[in-house]
């Protein structure tokens, strides 16, 4: 038997291992073939397909040429995508663009500036039309900085508001026998309430309110000017959800044309001046990023620091998108200490997290801004962490509806030994020399002594954020108190009250950047940390894939259990994070 287990045991290894090797040139090969430039035909209309997940910075995906898990995994990033219409803008092979969205994955700042992109290539005198079979809320709203809007006649337009729905568990905590003990700092500051009511606060119903009308009011004024349509007469549409079909929405005004797919390319054919058989020459929008280069030969560099998702303790690993303090500190660091960098733009587009990790990269931005200028320019979310970051620059530019403020600490732990006694048949004593016993328990709940050290420690972490705050600002400590309290604010209501400086967008804060170094005629852009080989790539998501098919094949129907249990162990801890993630539908 042992000489059957040595040898499936090898016969697996080598196996896997051949697999890895045959894996790794095929990737060898992709990559040195996607170096090449490819090259672009005469009258050609650059494909935008938008549903995809959009982040800051695009993520190389090894495995998208492959058939293998996660080979389907789309991303694209909004740096290059902007960059790739700029380019579109004067590339004379370029005669429009085909807008192809129905459900993008990503917040209305970013679509906003995909937006702002857009209408600066029809300054070009080219043109820019949208098609899909269905259309988001957030799809119609890129959708319309087109110069004409084409529907599937079975197809709809989503146009009836934003909600934010948020999940209570009170109720499930009450059935497990788990109790949340909860500290927190600030009315406002929501994001434990799911743990401990079964409905919204009225402190939070107020700023979410609040915060959706000003968003939406923002959406529905751009859609206005580029539709042609009053605000007002948007604005009820939308509450009355009219639009119940295609039809409507064509004979309200939202879209142009309801068009099949063979009539919506016949239409094509006439802006290229194509005959009925000719074919049209599409241009992808991955092919059209290797078809040039957006190098540019500077000695004076500005450091773009892409800061992108959770603020977590030690270094940023993964495909997915994760602020490790560690990484970060060290990203700035060199930034600082680099003569030819003669700019720093913080990009945030983070919910916040971590209050330490956050605390440590104000630090070194601080620091930075000392030795040279430092501009932030934040995406659709800089809250809490994300803000505690932002404040220590020079300068801080959003859009009107980026997520920022929330200002605010919370921590959280779970008394589980109700659920581990009365329902496992688990349960532990201690010993201990002091009053206080292990700080970081689920098997008892806290006493007293220990709840007050906790309350404490928090009230000192929002003195020391109120306080960073209004230094960053210039404000007095009592003027910063009555935006903080944890309460969330568009960028617009946060420029109103002196959290924010500029409303622009990402472009806007390079040229601040450039101009407060002296260097607006002759710079190049980077961007930081800068991605990881093909083959670190690989290796990494082979590992992310193996463990989550692992684990999810041995919990089964229990495996969406234990990613809820990874997400409560974040929030253990003094917390710098918003109350809430909103969503586009």
């Amino acid at each position: 038997m042992n000489f059957f287990k040595m040898f499936f045991a090898t016969l697996l290894a080598m196996i896997v291992f051949l697999v890895l090797t045959v894996l790794f040139f095929i990737g060898i090969i992709a990559s040195a073939s996607s170096e090449k430039e490819v090259a672009i035909g005469d009258n050609s209309v650059l494909h935008l397909k938008l549903d995809a997940q959009i982040t800051e910075l695009q993520r190389e995906n090894p495995f998208a040429d492959l058939p293998v898990i996660g080979s389907d995994r789309e991303n694209i990033g909004l740096v290059q995508l902007k960059q790739a219409i700029e380019h579109a803008k004067t590339d004379s092979k370029i005669k429009g663009i085909y807008v192809d969205i129905s459900h993008p994955m990503t917040g209305y700042t970013t679509l906003e500036e995909i937006r702002l992109a857009l209408l600066d290539f029809k300054k070009s005198g080219k043109w820019i039309i949208a098609y899909g079979e269905t259309m988001s809320e957030g799809a119609y709203y890129l959708a319309s900085a087109a110069d004409k809007i084409y529907l599937n006649p079975e197809g709809e337009v989503e146009f009836n508001g934003l909600v934010v729905e948020i999940g209570f568990y009170k109720k499930l905590f009450d059935k497990l026998e788990i109790k949340p003990e909860v500290f927190r700092v600030g009315e406002f500051k929501s994001a434990v309430e799911p743990f401990i009511l079964e409905k919204m606060s009225d402190a939070n119903r107020l700023q979410l309110t609040e915060l959706i009308n000003s968003i939406y009011n923002h959406v529905l004024g751009r859609i206005s000017e580029s539709r042609n349509i009053p605000q007002n007469k948007l604005k009820e549409i939308s509450d009355k959800m009219l639009v119940r079909n295609a039809g409507i929405s064509q004979e309200l005004g939202l879209v142009d044309s309801l068009l099949y797919e063979d009539q919506f390319r016949s239409v094509l054919k006439k802006h290229l001046g194509l005959g009925a058989d000719d074919k049209i020459s599409f241009v992808k929008y991955g092919k059209y990023l290797k078809s040039f280069s957006t190098d540019k030969t500077s000695g004076n560099e500005i450091a773009v620091i892409v800061a992108e998702g959770t603020i977590t303790p030690g270094k940023s690993s993964g495909s997915d998108p994760v602020i490790g303090a560690d990484t970060y500190v060290e990203e700035i660091r060199k930034a600082r200490e680099n003569k030819n960098v003669k700019a720093i733009v913080l990009r945030v587009n983070s919910p916040g997290g971590e209050f330490r990790s956050s605390d440590r990269m104000w630090r070194e931005l601080t620091l930075a801004a000392q030795a040279k200028p430092v501009i932030a320019s934040m995406g659709d979310y800089a809250a809490s962490g994300g803000y505690y970051m932002a404040m220590a620059c020079d300068t801080i530019v959003a859009q009107p509806h980026t997520i920022t403020g929330s200002i605010g600490i919370f921590g959280m732990m779970f008394d589980m030994s109700g659920f581990l006694g009365n329902k496992i048949g688990v349960t532990f004593d201690e010993v201990k020399t002091g009053e206080f016993g292990e700080m970081y328990t689920i098997t008892r709940p806290l006493n007293d002594a220990e709840k007050a050290f906790w309350q404490k420690d928090l009230d000192e972490h929002y003195e020391t954020f109120t306080g960073k705050a209004a230094q960053g600002r210039h404000l007095s400590i009592e003027d910063i108190k009555k935006v903080a309290s944890g309460r969330v604010w568009t960028g617009e209501q946060a420029k109103e009250r002196g959290l924010v400086d500029i409303l622009g967008d990402f472009n806007d804060a390079i040229v601040i950047a450039a101009q407060k170094a002296n260097v607006a005629s002759d710079y190049k852009v980077k961007y930081y940390p800068q991605q990881k080989s093909f083959l670190e790539e690989l290796v990494t998501q082979l590992g992310e894939n193996t463990k989550a098919s692992t684990i999810q094949s041995e919990l089964g129907d229990h495996y969406s259990l234990y990613k809820q249990y990874q997400q409560l162990k974040n929030f253990q801890g003094a917390q710098a994070r918003m109350p809430f993630t909103l969503e586009i539908h």
